[in-house]
């Protein structure tokens, strides 16, 4: 791909951040963005160096046959970086069953989650190859919440609750900028909204904020995904940013008064209305597969997001979160286009959030 193509690419990829919106202030609440399900990725490489099929030689061509990239499933979370062929389809449907173990504090220490937490979901990953390097995907969550024995119960005394439905919805774009060579890795753009299709808003508090289950606010996700060919390895890596906008929710506040003794106590919870303003977050992702036969394939992931300041607006009026995941798992190539992959998320440190531990069954077929 020549300079010119590349810098034009990068020019129109501007255009589209600065007319998406993130030009407008924004604001935020309470902790990072509400991510029960974890970022669907899936449907691996399977590079050819060039000039492979234009060997002359029989002998170039055997050599050429064992350097090929294997066909894989991909990483379950770290997004891939080969689009998917113009015309094809293809539909990826990810779940997994979350159980909060500690909560993460400021200091990064863990403490009790106060009760019993878990979250099941279900995203629908639907991939289409609109044009040659360029493929378009949507992700469909369900969601559904379970609180049980909590340390802080409702206001009428509610110490269980559960509530499902709908999470924020997306759209990505993917346009592939580079395409591997035996020196180069394959180099994509990613360009994803995401839409604050879960319920955020007339939260019951006898729910136990299991009726939380978007986060609110517009996102905004621009960055690269990277992947190489080193064998007997794949590597894949993302790096991302995303700006929120702001949004208003409302909160129990309980007012401060007086006692018949004169003593400062809180007084009836009353629902304030208040405006939030997220922060952005920067998202790396790293995995690497390692085939085990030609269908079996084993992999690990590295997975994160770091809570920022935000670019523009309204300054962040929320406290900034971090979290760091390791992902073992292992992926099996059932048919030429039928392939799944099973792991285990694990929440290994962080700051202003949950750490969870998820295992995670995906799927994938490609027609």
């Amino acid at each position: 791909m020549s300079y010119v193509r590349v810098w034009l690419l990068l020019a129109l990829w501007g255009g589209l951040l600065l007319g998406s919106g993130w030009v407008q202030p924004a604001t935020a609440v309470s902790e990072a963005p509400v991510k029960e399900a974890p970022e669907v990725g899936g449907r691996g490489e399977g590079f050819q160096p060039e000039g492979k099929g234009e060997a002359k030689e029989e002998g170039k061509k055997e050599e050429a046959k064992e350097d090929e990239c294997p066909t894989t499933f991909g990483p379950i979370i770290t997004d891939t970086a080969i689009p998917i062929e113009k015309g094809k389809f293809a539909i990826q449907p990810t779940g997994g069953l979350s159980f909060v173990t500690n909560t993460l504090s400021p200091s990064w220490r863990r403490t009790s989650a106060g009760g019993d937490f878990q979250s099941f979901f279900m995203a629908v990953k639907l991939t289409y190859g609109l044009f040659n390097n360029l493929e378009v995907y949507g992700v469909i969550p369900y969601i559904h919440n379970w609180a049980r024995n909590v340390n802080e119960p409702g206001p009428q005394g509610e110490r269980a609750a559960n509530f499902g439905g709908l999470g924020d919805i997306s759209f990505t774009l993917k346009y592939r900028l580079v395409e591997e060579t035996q020196k180069l890795p394959t180099v994509s753009a990613v360009f994803t909204p995401t839409f604050p299709t879960g319920h955020f808003r007339r939260l019951n508090p006898g729910r136990l904020e299991t009726d939380q289950l978007g986060s609110g606010s517009y996102n905004f996700t621009t960055g690269f995904n990277l992947s190489k060919y080193v064998r007997p390895f794949i590597f894949y890596a993302n790096f991302w940013y995303t700006m929120s906008t702001a949004y208003s929710t409302r909160k129990d506040r309980s007012p401060l008064g007086l006692d018949e003794n004169g003593n400062l106590v809180e007084g009836d919870p009353v629902s304030t209305r208040v405006r939030i303003y997220p922060r952005d977050y920067a998202t790396v992702n790293l995995a690497a597969e390692y085939p085990l036969t030609k269908k079996w394939v084993a992999l690990l992931e590295l997975t994160s997001t770091w809570g920022a300041g935000r670019l523009l607006g309204h300054k962040a009026n929320i406290p900034p979160s971090a979290l760091l995941s390791l992902v073992p798992g292992i992926e099996y190539m059932a048919t030429d286009k039928f392939s799944l992959a099973l792991g285990v998320n694990i929440d290994l440190l962080g700051k202003n959030t949950n750490a969870k531990i998820i295992p995670i069954l995906s799927m994938v077929y490609a027609f």
